[in-house]
């Protein structure tokens, strides 16, 4: 039998994920998480043999939970997102994630992945993979990727400065600067473009 714990934060999905997986004969839900922290606690509380986690979902998101988790369990990640995004495919391969799932995925295909990954092999959908190898490069430095990581939270332009100990004026110069590179209007939509690229 392959122990489960499904995470997201929308409850419907999250609720008809588990019933369907549950459906299958070598499967069980052993628990349901709506947060990433709930996520961690749980994995350590039920230590699942596979933790399938909604990317999106707060307070951080389920790669940050698929890091905690692997840190201290064996447990193996299956993450689940709406936006393929290449750089977030490399980071979760380079955090040892195992699968790497569009939503649109039909759930009997998700319980053939699991077993898989619960035989020790990996898995990642072709589209995002062929997307990963033709990806542009980001055009934003590290400290411009920074800021706009504090931007997403959104934080003023003071709690900013003062999270990346910089003066305010730099930091607008840096938010100018990665606007204008990304070719949008304010810093909450520059924080959006890049966070959808992966490279926050």
């Amino acid at each position: 039998m392959i122990r489960l714990l499904i995470a997201d934060d929308e409850d419907l999905l999250r609720s008809a994920l588990a019933a369907l997986l549950g459906l299958e004969q070598d499967l069980t839900v052993v628990a349901e998480a709506a947060t990433s922290t709930e996520a961690v606690r749980l994995a350590h509380e039920h230590r699942p043999d596979i933790a399938v986690l909604d990317l999106e979902m707060p307070p951080a998101d389920g790669l940050r939970a698929a890091e905690e988790i692997q840190a201290e369990l064996p447990t193996r990640i299956v993450l689940v997102t709406r936006h393929a995004r290449p750089a977030v495919l490399r980071r979760a391969l380079a955090a040892g994630v195992r699968g790497f799932v569009p939503k649109t995925t039909p759930a009997a295909r998700l319980a053939e992945i699991i077993r898989d990954i619960a035989a020790g092999r990996r898995y990642v959908d072709p589209d995002i993979a062929a997307s990963a190898l033709t990806e542009d490069d980001c055009p934003l430095t590290g400290r411009e990727l920074e800021i706009l990581r504090a931007a997403r939270k959104g934080a003023s332009i003071a709690d900013i400065a003062a999270e990346v100990h910089l003066a305010s004026g730099t930091v607008r110069n840096y938010l100018s600067s990665a606007m204008s590179k990304l070719g949008v209007p304010t810093r909450h939509a520059a924080a959006q473009r890049a966070w959808e690229q992966g490279w926050i």
